[in-house]
């Protein structure tokens, strides 16, 4: 039987760029938009990418998507939440 190996989302050509965000950039981030941490579109901290870069319960992440159309990158942010059991 072959050895199942751990493979690495961070490097699958189809996975954006994932930056985790010290406290102080999601504040600016919040405050920029003049939101609260529960506005943001949300991520599970189970995720396979949030347990990639370590993000937990309450941090923001940052997604850098190449895009295709007039702007190069598109940016947008997750906030990280644990699942409800």
């Amino acid at each position: 039987m072959p050895k199942k190996t751990a493979l690495d989302v961070l490097l699958h050509k189809l996975t954006p760029k994932h930056i985790l965000l010290t406290k102080s950039q999601a504040e600016d981030i919040l405050g920029r938009y003049k939101i609260r941490y529960t506005d943001l579109p949300q991520m599970f901290e189970k995720d396979p990418v949030a347990l990639a870069i370590g993000a937990k319960e309450g941090d923001v992440v940052k997604i850098i998507r190449e895009s295709d159309t007039t702007v190069r990158e598109v940016e947008y942010y997750r906030y990280v939440k644990k699942e409800k059991k």
